[in-house]
Formats: C-alpha cells, structure tokens, sequence
C-alpha cells in the first residue's frame, strides 16, 4: 500500500495527471466535488477512461452536467431552468477516496476515486460556495494591495505599503466529533458529571478508539495534510469490557487538528478530513457524529476556524499582515486591528452563514465555553497573550513566532458552510482595514476598547467589543445582550438578519461574489430545512419525551409527588393536547409553520424547548423521590 496515489498537486499539467492516473489502475473512478448552498459536496463515478478521454470537456465544464433538484441553489437552479455545469479546479489539491472494502482483483490494491474540486455554474456563472469564496478573494486582494500601495505607511506594520505584491489568506479547522458503539445509549446525568469533572479531557484513548484516532491521523498525512494533533476532548465517559475483552458502550468526543492552508485548500481539506475520519470509524465498529449538539445537556462539536493575512514582498518574502512589529509593545499592527474590529462589526450577517441549523443554535448557549457574544478578548498586556475562552473571536499570539498571529472565530461547527464563512469574514476584514488603514495602533486599541455609548469614528456607539473577563460568569444576560448584542435564539432570527442589517449584508456582498441572490438561495434553503426538520424530526422526538414522561403508581405517595405530578400533567397538556377550543403548542408551531408565520413559529419554538426543559427536570425530581 506504501505506493498508493493519495493526492495530485494543485495546477499539475493534464499529461501528468493522465500519466499519473495510467500509472495507478486502482484509481477506477473520477468524482467532481462541487458545494452547494447548504454546503452538500457532490460524489458521483465516472470510469477513469472517460475522465482521460474527454479530460479537455472537464477542464471547460462540459463533460458533467447536474440539476437544480440535485443540489441546493434555490431561486438560482430551478425546476424549469435546471441545467447546472461542474467545471473541475485546477489550482487545488485533488485526492484520491480509498474503498478497503473494495479491492481491485488485478492490482491488489483497494479501487480508488479521484474527488476533483470542481465549480456549479448556472446560465455561465459560477453560483456554488467554492466559487463564492474564490472570487471573493480574488477582489478582496486587488482592494487590499491597493489600498496598501496608496497608504505605505501602516503603524505597527514591518513593511511598507508599496513593497507588497501579494497576499496569502491562511486558514485552518479545528474537528470535533463524537463515537459511540452503535445503538449505545449512555447516561447524559452520568456524562454531565464526567464532563464537570475534566475525566476525559486528555484522557488515554482505549481499545478500537484509539485504533481509529491513530489510522485516522496516519491516513491523514498520506493525503499531505500534516495533522498536528489527536486527542479526547471534554464530554464522554468510560467503555465497559465485555466478555471477550472488547470494549463496549462507547460514547466519547475526539479532536483532530491539521495544519493550516490558503483559505479554498483548508476548506477543501476539512470535507476530506470528515470523510476519512467517518470511513476509518466505522471500519473499526463504531459511529461518528459531526453534529453540533448531538446531546442536549453535554458539550457541542465546535470547529474552531482560524483566519490569517499574509504579504509577500518583492524579494519573496512573507510577513504576517496582523502580527505587530513590536509584539512586546503592540497587540497587532493597524492592519490586524481593522481586520479584527470589521469581523466584529459585521458579525450579525457572518452568523447566519456560521450558525444555519436548529443543530447549531442548540450549541450556541451560554456555558461549555460556546460563545454566543460578539466581543474579543486581547490580553491584560501585549507581554501575555490572552486565551479568553468565553468571547466569539480569539486573537491568537506567540512572542516568538509572529508568523503564527491570527483570529480564531470560535462559532462554527463542523457542518458549517466554512466556504461561505471565509468569504463573508474577509469582505468584512477588507471593511475594517479600509475604515482603520491611516490610524494609529494607539487611536485602534482605544477604539476596539471603548465602552459602550462611547462614541468611535468605526464601531457602534452603543456596544462594547472587548472585554478580558468571563462572559458569561461576569456579567448577566442582561447586560450580555445589551453590551455585545443579543443573539439569535432561533434559525429565522439568524436569516432575519439579512433584512434587519441591509448596510452590512452591502459590505459582505462587495466584492461581486456573495451577491444577492446566493444570499437569498442561502436562507431560503435554511429556512426550508428549519421548517421541515421541525415537523419531521424535532417535534415528533419532543412529543416522545411528553409522552414517556407517564404518572408512576405507587404505594406510598407524598404531597409533594402529587405536587410535582400536577405541574408534570399540566405541562404534558400545554405542550401536546388539543382541545376543540385549545390548541396545543406543538399544533400551533406546526401551523405557523405551515401558513408561513415564521416570527410565530421562531416565538413558539423557543417556548417548547423551555417548557421541555421544564418538563424534564420536573419529571426527573418526581421520579427520584419515587421509591
């Protein structure tokens, strides 16, 4: 297996790649990846002699065709004008997608598929999230080379304007996820406590576990992708050993983190990554979940996404754009500070594109360090770096090292749109340091550390953007929501944004590529989604928990079992009976749903997972005082 093809090279030449593909007849297939809205990648096989054949027809997008059912672009590829081309992406890595259930009979070796990064393009213009986010960079780096040319002297920056000739958008994900043995069902009290208790963080990995995280990490770096890192994360508990020495329910949370790219490789790479983590998982027996909130109650898959801005100069030389010149003495260079304060400014209309399922707004909740703030933490003195783990985006710092300056936005989750993400955060980093280009470090640390109903020449007067203590211990709700803005509790009050922030959805959108109607395809398929998973999915698994929630005979009952009981019935009956006059909450959100009352149904959902918390945490007092 040792010379297996695991990747051919971003803009390798048409006749290497044939050649490469003749030398490794394993490699049966072809599969062009494109993204779609929601974030779905395309997979499909195509015998690797068309591919060859006719590789001058995929090079142009003529060779594979899709349709609007087939992908998700709403009001872009519709029924009645379908046709969609996928063109494949040369300047990328392509990797090759190794079936070892398979095994080619001539060669030995397992049968293989070349997944091509490819581009959806509807009446001759690209409209997936690869395309958004290429072209988005495309024209943030014309604007920002330019802009710096026209102001060479940039405070706290190591050179000048006028050297710069290029620019380099760095990215890199964090992965966390979930295993658990199939049909395992664990204790969410037992694992909440395990969790409170730091008993998994960092713990030894066991048995097929850890025989997964090591194949996973050794397949990884076949594909070039430099892993740096495998570990248990903080929710999970400890397997039993059966009989035969095997481990058995298991239920923890890994982490995998893997070097950094330019911002369309990593999020290339992360779709590879979930890809081989999921096979080589499940090849050992056990399921994976990237979910953000598997299980209410324990800590949520984050995919933490770091951000950097890299110059290269004349004498090919890079310099990070955010790292000061003197980091002993500044946090960032001017250029840093406006590409931090433009992230946090422009937050509201990144969210709905960071946070799109009623999955990922379960995460978002105050506690297991998920942030739900829009605010930043720098540090007490440039001298330390800070690592605030309770605020939205991290300024992340080495003294010794400037080249590892960067921002991690903490929001994300593995099935984040991370294509659409990047796009959004750079036009809104391009907003920031055009607004703070001619400014002082000085005049931009005072800025980004004013108080709220403090007036500033770039952020809100009635906000605050930084703050160096815990957020969610040191201040209330209350004041959260009125010093960092409150956030959406809802997928509607996410998408709502787009409407309520028209001059920000205009600073995302400049560029060409995040235009309206991808804007508009994007929540109109959240909203679809939000609606349909609420019907079919999370409203039929609530109605289980009421009814599970059943009156326990008994022979010695108490006042106050007959208390808990009578809030217990009351709730079963607010939450999911109807009556001729009365109708239940559960029938309303459906209606609402149904007749387009979207506010309603964003009101109503919100009261039923209080009012099932509620519920909950009733019946699990009233059960144990039951002997």
């Amino acid at each position: 297996m040792a010379d297996l093809l695991y990747t051919i090279k971003a803009n390798t030449p048409k006749e290497e790649i044939i050649r490469q593909l003749r030398e490794h007849p394993e490699i049966k297939f072809v599969s062009l990846v494109g993204i779609d809205l929601a974030g779905n990648d395309t997979d499909e096989k195509i015998p690797v002699r068309i591919f060859i054949k006719d590789i001058d027809e995929f090079f142009a997008g003529t060779a594979v065709q899709t349709d609007g059912s087939s992908v998700v672009l709403p009001g872009i590829a519709t029924l009645n004008n379908a046709k969609v081309d996928m063109p494949v992406d040369p300047s990328v890595n392509w990797f090759v997608d190794y079936n070892f259930e398979h095994y080619d009979n001539v060669t030995n070796r397992p049968v293989g598929t070349l997944r091509i990064p490819g581009f959806l393009i509807h009446e001759g213009k690209r409209v997936d999230s690869r395309a958004v986010l290429t072209d988005t960079l495309i024209n943030v780096k014309r604007e920002l080379v330019n802009l710096f040319h026209a102001h060479p002297n940039i405070d706290g920056l190591e050179v000048s304007g006028k050297e710069i000739i290029d620019l380099i958008f760095t990215s890199a994900t964090e992965l966390e996820f979930w295993v658990k043995t199939p049909l395992a069902e664990a204790s969410v009290e037992e694992m909440s406590a395990s969790q409170i208790m730091q008993e998994q963080y960092w713990e030894r990995t066991h048995g097929a576990v850890r025989c997964a995280m090591e194949q996973s990490i050794i397949e990884l770096d076949k594909y070039g992708l430099q892993v740096e890192m495998g570990h248990k994360e903080v929710g999970g508990l400890k397997a039993q050993i059966d009989e035969s020495g095997h481990l058995t329910h298991v239920c923890e949370q890994l982490e995998i983190d893997w070097r950094f790219s330019d911002a369309v490789q990593a999020a290339d790479n992360e779709i590879v990554v979930r890809m081989v983590v999921k096979e080589i998982f499940r090849a050992n027996g056990l399921e994976v979940t990237f979910k953000a909130k598997p299980m209410i109650g324990l800590a949520g898959n984050g995919e933490h996404t770091h951000i950097g801005l890299a110059a290269v100069t004349a004498d090919g030389k890079v310099h990070n754009l955010f790292a000061a010149k003197n980091p002993a003495e500044d946090y960032m260079s001017a250029v840093g500070y406006g590409a931090l304060m433009g992230l946090l400014k422009n937050y509201e209309v990144i969210n709905p594109f960071v946070s799109a399922t009623n999955d990922s707004l379960n995460r978002l909740k105050p506690g297991f360090e998920a942030p739900v703030c829009i605010v930043t933490s720098l540090g007490h003195t440039p001298k330390i770096p800070a690592r605030n783990r309770t605020i939205l985006v991290s300024l992340i710092r080495d003294l010794q090292n400037p080249m590892a300056t960067r921002f991690e936005l903490r929001s994300c989750n593995p099935y984040t749109n991370i294509y659409l993400v990047l796009a959004a955060c750079y036009s809104a980093i391009l907003d920031g340091v055009k607004a703070t280009i001619t400014h002082t470090t000085d005049e931009l640390l005072a800025e980004l550390s004013k108080d709220a109903g403090a007036d500033g020449f770039y952020l809100e007067k009635n906000r605050a953007y930084r703050s160096e203590q815990d957020v969610f211990e040191d201040f209330t709700q209350e004041e959260r929501d009125k010093l960092f803005g409150k956030p959406p509790a809802t997928v509607w009050e996410n998408m709502e944004a787009f409407k309520n922030f028209p001059d920000k959805v205009k600073i995302i959108s400049s560029g060409g590529a995040l235009q309206e109607k991808i804007i508009n395809g994007f929540r109109d398929g959240a909203l679809l989604r939000w609606k349909t998973e609420l019907i079919s999915r999370i409203l039929p698994e609530l109605r289980g928990i009421v009814r599970k929630a059943k009156k326990i005979d008994a022979e010695f009952v108490t006042d106050l079992d007959a208390y808990n009981w009578n809030k217990i019935f009351l709730l079963r009956a607010a939450l999911a009976k109807d009556s001729i006059d009365e109708k239940s909450l559960f029938t309303q959100l459906v209606n609402a749903l149904h007749w387009g009352e979207y506010e309603t149904a964003s009101r109503l959902q919100v009261e039923i997972y209080d009012k099932i918390e509620e519920l909950k945490a009733l019946y699990d007092a009233y059960e144990k005082n039951i002997i």
